[in-house]
């Protein structure tokens, strides 16, 4: 069985798409099953490694991107199915070619959240997505996706046309700690830090966690502070960055929160190892990768109940109410107070990180791709 993996959108993708794409091939490499023959259409540490497209970029850049975009999968993509005559075609990107093709298609949709969230992305550019990934659900087509949750989110807007699999994704390889440099500049060495790792998209709620930070200081009196690491929201429309920053001065909390933008995995690891506890406090997620991160990583996590969330994190997590931020604010003074608590919650974290394996994610795919 041979399988061609699209990983094109590497060149630009940052967020949890990148981390998906890159363990996806990771793990086809690393667990190799005897009856698939694996062909990626780019290497992947090449193509994640291309900066053409990526940072600021004006119009004219990100049109020229759109247009690259859609030239690969409209026609370049379709050029390689010929070539290398896959029996199935992975698009882990949500948009699968229009043209006819001679194999399988499945194509990874990651999240319901331009159905869901039409407020949060550009009304002409989600138009035209929406319309790219509609018209690639075609032929013999199996969608993929990461949670339950996001399995019944896609149902109620897509209908039960194409069979959903879930296959739960592995967290990101991180090798490597930095070292202590960075905490030496920024006087966390000796200093108990919140940590949230993401981008500052309107749905990760972050005011929110800025205010109950507040909060929590005037109540405790402690010496804590919070960490938020990432890069702006992926669209202006969506894009909470300046809220947090100038929410950070209004409260005078410039000395208590550090805004670190976004980071290299080798911090990544760093920030993880050395946190207090990681808070996630999203309104809307399709799977949640930094709570396995952060598990994996011997922290305990508060996340909001958010369904994918509650999910992912089974019990091993503390839960608070999605956007109530006294009740955020409770659950971290929670744990502070009782280290029982907190030994629990590590203990527990550290096996449910166990159910989210390279090697379970890339069996997941193996069933589906040899079920007849």
């Amino acid at each position: 069985m041979k399988v061609l993996l699209d990983l094109q959108y590497l060149n630009v993708a940052t967020t949890g798409i990148k981390t998906y794409m890159m363990e996806l091939a990771h793990a086809a490499i690393a667990y190799p099953h005897p009856d698939i023959e694996w062909v990626f259409s780019h290497d992947p540490q090449t193509q994640s490694a291309d900066q053409t497209f990526k940072g600021p970029q004006s119009k004219i850049q990100r049109l020229n991107y759109h247009l690259d975009y859609f030239r690969w999968k409209e026609f370049q993509l379709p050029d390689l199915v010929k070539k290398h005559k896959p029996d199935v075609l992975i698009c882990p990107d949500f948009v699968s070619p229009v043209a006819s093709l001679s194999c399988r298609r499945l194509t990874v949709l990651h999240d319901a959240f331009f159905w869901q969230m039409p407020q949060n992305y550009p009304k002409w550019w989600r138009t035209y997505f929406l319309r790219l990934i509609i018209k690639g659900l075609r032929q013999d087509t199996t969608l993929i996706t990461t949670t339950e949750y996001s399995k019944i989110s896609l149902e109620k807007h897509l209908g039960k046309k194409h069979p959903i699999s879930v296959i739960y994704q592995a967290p990101k390889t991180l090798k490597h700690e930095l070292g202590s440099t960075f905490l030496e500049e920024n006087d966390l060495v000796n200093s108990k830090y919140f940590l949230h790792i993401g981008t500052f998209d309107k749905r990760k709620n972050l005011p929110l966690l800025v205010r109950a930070f507040d909060q929590f200081l005037q109540k405790t009196k402690t010496d804590f502070k919070l960490v938020l690491a990432g890069g702006a929201g992926q669209s202006a429309k969506s894009n909470d960055y300046p809220v947090v920053g100038k929410l950070i001065e209004e409260l005078g909390l410039q000395d208590k929160v550090l805004l670190t933008g976004y980071v290299n995995d080798n911090l990544v690891k760093t920030l993880y190892k050395n946190a207090f506890t990681y808070v996630f406090p999203s309104e809307n997620e399709g799977f949640g990768i930094p709570i396995i991160e952060a598990m994996e990583m011997g922290i305990p996590v508060i996340h909001s109940d958010q369904s994918a969330l509650m999910e992912v994190a089974g019990q091993a997590g503390l839960a608070f109410k999605t956007g109530d931020q006294r009740d955020l604010m409770e659950k971290m003074i929670i744990l502070i107070l009782d280290n029982d608590k907190i030994n629990s919650m590590i203990r527990q974290g550290l096996e449910q990180s166990k159910k989210f394996s390279a090697q379970k994610f890339i069996e997941g795919f193996q069933n589906v791709i040899l079920r007849k």
